[in-house]
């Protein structure tokens, strides 16, 4: 007769190693997160009141009321709803900009290709070294098609460029340029050598010192005074500078921030076992750092992506000024209301879409550690 072993542990139940799901009623969620004390329940009358009294106005000037098919703006003026027969009247002049209109073909090109590119980004099973090789084609393509002057293009300069196009542009190389420099300045601010450490650390206090509007302002109007007579550089490609010298600070200190946050074990482990500090950062610690760090960071590319409004004062026809270019036709004045929607609607899709990946990216990497 076999021998029992009491101490060996017992089997396992099937399924047992998965813990329950818990669901919740309706009426449990309704009553926790909005009835649960006498200021929620405030609240959440109050919020219901005002949209059952702004909703209906709402609808009613978007959708029943509007005009959707006037040729002149006297006819969407006899409505008490919004024009956006308007929007389809300049759809190509807030999109495009100055470009030329028969060429508008490329920056239409140019914004698929950077749109494709960050959603190619966000997918996991890209996520491969030549995912880099991706970005450096899509930003030359960008750059050969807005241009031109090669392979039978026209050449524009970049004084026409606009709209929704050159938003991308300069959002999407501050995101690609500036992210590797903000964490090569956080890396150097956590530095054992003293002067690679001070100058990383009076970068970013200068640059986090100061509003991007000052830095445009700079690359604009003083860069030019301080370079040698007869050199010059694009004005484009200052604000491009300023802008990913800006959200490079303020992306190094949120990656020094995920730094701190790496207990101190994980480095010593790393050098037990003869790493480099290379080795070390980029397998170990600078992962970790990252997702600890996501949240902000994305946040911080979606006020990137959304202060490049700000090249307005600088004459850069962005979307915001291909916008009021779209308001200064006498013929249409007085439907500023509409326009300022239609980029709205732009801005949301964009910023929505990074801020819910975001979500999904933080539940993907997700260890089960809550503090």
């Amino acid at each position: 007769m076999r021998s029992t072993d009491m101490t060996s542990p017992p089997s396992p139940i099937p399924g047992s190693d998965t813990p329950p799901i818990q669901r919740r009623s309706a009426w449990r969620w309704a009553r926790e997160g909005l009835f649960s004390s006498p200021l929620n329940i405030l609240l959440t009358v109050l919020s219901v009141w005002l949209i059952l009294y702004s909703l209906p106005a709402i609808i009613d000037w978007a959708f029943l009321s509007a005009n959707f098919t006037a040729s002149t703006a006297q006819e969407c003026r006899e409505v008490t709803g919004a024009c956006w027969a308007f929007i389809r009247e300049k759809h190509r002049l807030i999109l495009f900009g100055l470009y030329p209109y028969d060429e508008q073909w490329r920056p239409l090109l140019v914004a698929i290709i950077l749109t494709g590119t960050l959603v190619i980004s966000a997918i996991p099973r890209f996520w491969r070294r030549s995912l880099a090789l991706v970005w450096v084609v899509s930003l030359t393509a960008s750059g050969v098609l807005m241009w031109g002057g090669v392979l039978g293009l026209t050449y524009v300069d970049n004084s026409r460029w606009g709209g929704l196009p050159l938003t991308l542009i300069l959002s999407t190389f501050g995101i690609a340029f500036a992210f590797p420099l903000g964490v090569l300045l956080a890396l150097g601010r956590r530095s054992k050598l003293p002067a690679i450490r001070t100058i990383c650390t009076v970068y970013i206090e200068l640059i986090r010192g100061v509003p991007l509007i000052s830095l445009l302002f700079m690359s604009s109007v003083m860069l030019p005074l301080f370079l040698p007579v007869g050199f010059s550089i694009d004005k484009l490609l200052r604000a491009q500078i300023a802008i990913i010298m800006f959200a490079a600070a303020y992306v190094a200190e949120t990656v020094r921030g995920g730094l701190q946050a790496i207990p101190k074990g994980q480095i010593e482990g790393a050098e037990s076992i003869g790493l480099s500090y290379w080795q070390q950062m980029r397998m170990i610690v600078l992962p970790q750092a990252l997702k600890i760090v996501i949240p902000p960071l994305v946040g911080i590319f979606i006020s990137l992506f959304k202060d490049t409004s700000l090249v307005v004062i600088i004459g850069i026809f962005d979307l915001t000024q291909a916008a009021k270019a779209a308001l200064s036709d006498a013929a249409w004045r007085g439907f500023g209301v509409e326009v300022y929607v239609f980029i709205s609607i732009i801005y949301f899709i964009y910023c929505y879409s990074m801020s819910k990946y975001s979500q999904a990216l933080e539940r993907r990497l997700s260890t089960g550690h809550h503090r």
